[in-house]
């Protein structure tokens, strides 16, 4: 018989009320840490890469984007292990500790011009660091929400980290919009770049503050006191992530175009409006901000229809619907803000259908003593292979007058996330174990 750890008393209502919260401020302060590397990448990578070829020194930027990703796996591992056995609390405010370090060391990294070569090495450092930081961020946070949230209302509660992730986004985009409205663009190459990773660095001392205030989750809790406290081996953690391996493969299958399409349509967009049909760059963040507003008031919609009609059947309106507009949404796509608004608010929409449900499916699918690990490998390798490098295949595939074929492989991807969620069975209402 299957425990359940759900039983241990319940924390007062304002005291989860404000961990909620300490959670997704914290997050979103992450998010807005790692995207403002994509946001602002071609201001600085001719700082880091000198080329005569713009295209080649943005590619490299790219290529230690991809490779923050990279480390993600790795970081899912090492903060998933932190998360079940020190707590979730902990892991999630070292997770933000690291991020804050890694946006201040960018900030501060001297260039090409300085120190050769090195300028390179720093920057890399520094992304690998915040790649290890934002594969352990995911998997605790879910976790940590959907132990948290009342069964009835896990689906609304565990959707909650994308409104982080909307808000770090926004805030980005959105700094974007002012330093590029502010400043010249041979400003912006010189020292604008460094403004948001300075102010990342320290958002990042008040999320740290905030996490140390939180509870520990209850359930998690209740585990290790049935456990006796005892710390399992890495053996012993080996076999039962061999004895779940088909809720990690479903983990890696629903997530897989979710992240890609994430990349494309929520953060890589704007750039590429503004590169491939000349839109004003400030103009195409204008739109993509208001784009990705559309995110934020559909995540808890999709959150709330995940608890009323189960998880698979709002999994699907994404999957389904994204292999079929994935090609119409590229053609709408054009030199005009407003087009650019309108393709990003449709795919808004259909990524909420995707993003709400994730935190309380893959709490559902997996036991409570190895639960952050294996959301947080799963999740974390999945962004990583598949969301990392996304930017630059997008990037290449366009040089090459073929970006055809990175939307193809958009919809292939969306299908088999519809064929994992037509075979993985429905978890709306079931007990955490």
């Amino acid at each position: 018989m299957t425990q359940s750890y759900e039983t241990a008393p319940p924390r007062a209502r304002g005291r989860k009320g404000k961990d909620l919260l300490a959670v997704n401020i914290g997050n979103a302060l992450e998010w807005f840490d790692w995207n403002i590397y994509a946001i602002f990448a071609p201001f600085f990578a001719a700082q880091f890469f000198v080329s005569e070829d713009p295209i080649s020194s943005l590619l490299s930027t790219l290529a230690v984007f991809a490779v923050g990703f990279l480390m993600r796996p790795v970081g899912g591992w090492v903060f998933g292990r932190i998360a079940d056995e020190r707590g979730r609390r902990f892991s999630l405010t070292l997770a933000i500790l690291l991020a804050a370090v890694g946006s201040l060391a960018i900030a501060v990294a001297p260039t090409f011009e300085s120190v050769g070569a090195f300028a390179a090495v720093i920057l890399l450092l520094a992304r690998i660091l915040q790649g290890l930081s934002h594969g352990g961020e995911t998997g605790s946070a879910f976790t940590y929400l959907a132990e948290m949230a009342p069964k009835e209302k896990r689906g609304l509660w565990s959707s909650t980290p994308w409104l982080g992730v909307a808000a770090g986004t926004m805030l980005a985009t959105g700094l974007g919009v002012l330093l590029t409205a502010l400043f010249t663009a041979d400003q912006m190459a010189d020292f604008g770049w460094r403004i948001p990773f300075a102010v990342g660095a320290v958002l990042g001392l008040y999320a740290i503050y905030i996490r140390r205030t939180m509870s520990e989750s209850d359930v998690h809790t209740a585990a290790k006191e049935a456990a006796g406290g005892e710390r399992p081996t890495l053996s012993a953690v080996l076999a039962e992530l061999g004895r779940e391996r088909a809720a990690l493969l479903r983990i890696v299958g629903l997530t897989i175009s979710g992240v890609v399409a994430f990349y494309t349509w929520f953060i890589f967009a704007p750039g590429y409006a503004a590169r491939e049909f000349g839109m004003d760059p400030n103009a195409s963040l204008v739109a993509g901000l208001l784009g990705q507003s559309v995110f934020l008031l559909a995540v808890p919609v999709m959150g709330r229809l995940s608890d009323k009609w189960g998880r698979r059947p709002v999994l699907m309106v994404f999957a389904a619907g994204f292999a079929l507009m994935a090609f119409p949404l590229e053609g709408m796509l054009s030199g005009n803000p407003l087009a650019l608004f309108g393709t990003m608010a449709i795919g808004s929409v259909l990524l909420a259908a995707n993003c709400a449900p994730l935190g309380a499916v893959f709490s559902e699918l997996v036991p409570t003593r190895l639960r952050a690990t294996i959301i947080g490998i799963g999740y974390a390798t999945s962004g990583a292979i598949f969301g990392g490098t996304a930017p630059y295949l997008n990037t290449w595939l366009s040089s090459q007058s073929i970006h055809w074929i990175f939307v193809a492989y958009m919809v292939v991807l969306c299908l088999i996330s519809a064929l994992v969620i037509i075979k993985m069975p429905e978890t709306k209402g079931t007990e955490l174990r």
